[in-house]
């Protein structure tokens, strides 16, 4: 048999997930003029685009727009989509194997860390990630229940997703209309009783994970007024001396921001958004009922680690808020894959530089990668996939070099697409995504809105069959 990686030997690829990495993948192995490249990309999903299309916020469509470079790399006449099409359900790592070269798995970080406090399974105590995928109209959550009868809501944490969620709480159904939030959310949150948010960081504002665009965004809000603590806003003298040290604009810049939410006059708007500094919640308690009532929170001082990083410890001060609702959102975690090594500690797939590691031999599996946050861990933004993509893409290419691939079985398309038929026959195409996607903007520019969302598999199918 010829080279792999010839007309008449092309190199098979089969991507598991279509997240930014998965297209970031496929982008970097098409770019390899000498090697003629076939894409498979599965996602369990039927569309595509992954945390950009149900975990960006509803009213952050500019970094929505990134999808139209993952729509150019579909375009490549090696690339194919099978959504709606899960890896251990309706296939099997050793199903790909016997069709591909390589395997990268891009499958991203799905579900939440917890806190590890007292009370966490309380009703009302949920995971955001949660939350947001509601809202988002994510098909696996358009029947989740959250009760926005409550009077206050806490979040906990200080990253971008928990400014999102806060915010989210904070609008007005007039705001939220104007974006692509799926429907039952809209009409939900528009019936919200909620007049009381609150985010909650474990640090100080130097510390703080948000960008500066996401806490300047909160003071812009129609009908909600921010509330920072003088006390919590100030920087105590070991952030001070680490901020003049690294001479860190960004942070000088959202430390600013932050301070000047400092003794604003609440102006009449009938939610008030609290952003806090310096406390962990300790304990959820409950009411009767076995709903969150109350949060106890401790206040906490930064110390120095011997590596210089400042972390947080608690302190002896104390104090409870009433929430009847809570959302927890200190970061992502990744879920294990059928047949995939996966290391626990971290929530990601076991690997080197986005090569498959063997926990036995602690050697590269064959044939096997990954990329994203399921290879790395849940940092950086969409485009930080890029690089990570391109690392793992290099070592792909450097096992084809090296004659290290799977010798698959059945390496035709045709093969491919005939097993995925037979498991799967409701996949969808890439055809069939940009015909839905042109709907659901059709849809939405009839209400002055981006889009509006399918939400499931069965409304998509629908949609096709009438067009």
């Amino acid at each position: 048999m010829s080279q792999i990686g010839t007309e008449s030997n092309p190199l098979r690829v089969a991507i598991i997930g279509a997240g930014p990495t998965g297209f970031y993948t496929a982008e970097h192995l098409f770019r390899q003029k000498e090697l003629v490249v076939e894409v498979d990309m599965f996602e369990r999903l039927p569309s595509p685009y992954g945390l950009v299309r149900y975990g960006v916020a509803p009213d952050h469509q500019k970094i929505k727009s990134v999808t139209k470079v993952y729509d150019r790399t579909a375009k490549k006449p090696g690339f194919r989509f099978f959504g709606n099409v899960e890896l251990g359900k309706h296939i099997q790592v050793a199903d790909l194997r016997q069709h591909y070269h390589q395997i990268v798995y891009t499958t991203g970080a799905q579900t939440d860390r917890r806190l590890g406090i007292p009370g966490e399974d309380l009703e009302g105590s949920l995971p955001a990630t949660e939350f947001v995928a509601w809202y988002n109209g994510h098909p696996d959550y358009r029947d989740y229940e959250v009760d926005l009868s409550v009077e206050a809501a806490a979040v906990v944490g200080i990253g971008n997703v928990a400014m999102d969620v806060a915010r989210i709480l904070c609008r007005t159904p007039e705001e939220l209309a104007k974006t692509d939030i799926a429907d039952y959310a809209l009409e939900a949150l528009s019936r919200s009783k909620i007049k009381e948010v609150y985010v909650l960081g474990r640090r100080g504002p130097a510390q703080a994970k948000f960008t500066t665009p996401e806490i300047k965004e909160l003071g812009e809000m129609q009908d909600a007024d921010v509330i920072v603590l003088a006390e919590e806003a100030e920087l105590d003298a070991l952030s001070q001396a680490a901020l003049a040290e690294s001479d860190d604009r960004a942070t000088q810049k959202k430390v600013e921001v932050i301070q000047s939410y400092v003794g604003r006059e609440p102006s009449g708007k009938s939610r008030k958004l609290t952003v806090r500094f310096l406390v962990s919640p300790v304990e959820l308690m409950g009411d009767e009922n076995g709903r969150v009532a109350k949060m106890r929170l401790v206040k906490n001082e930064l110390y120095k680690t011997e590596s210089g990083a400042l972390r947080p410890r608690a302190t002896d001060q104390f104090e409870e808020i009433p929430v009847g609702l809570v959302f927890r959102s200190v970061g992502y975690r990744g879920k294990a894959l059928p047949g995939v090594p996966f290391y626990d500690d971290w929530g990601v797939i076991l690997n080197e530089e986005g090569r498959v590691i063997d926990p036995d031999t602690s050697e590269p599996v064959l044939g096997e990668y990954t990329g994203g946050w399921i290879k790395r861990g849940p940092s950086g933004v969409i485009g930080t996939n890029k690089p990570d993509a391109l690392e793992t893409v290099k070592h792909m290419l450097e096992d084809l070099a090296d004659g290290k691939t799977l010798s698959p079985a059945q390496p035709s398309p045709e093969a491919a697409e005939a097993m995925v038929r037979e498991r799967q026959p409701d996949f969808f195409t890439y055809a069939e995504w940009l015909q839905l996607k042109e709907i659901e903007e059709i849809k939405g520019a009839e209400q002055g809105r981006p889009r509006v969302k399918f939400t499931s598999a069965a409304e998509m199918k629908t949609a096709l069959a009438e067009s």
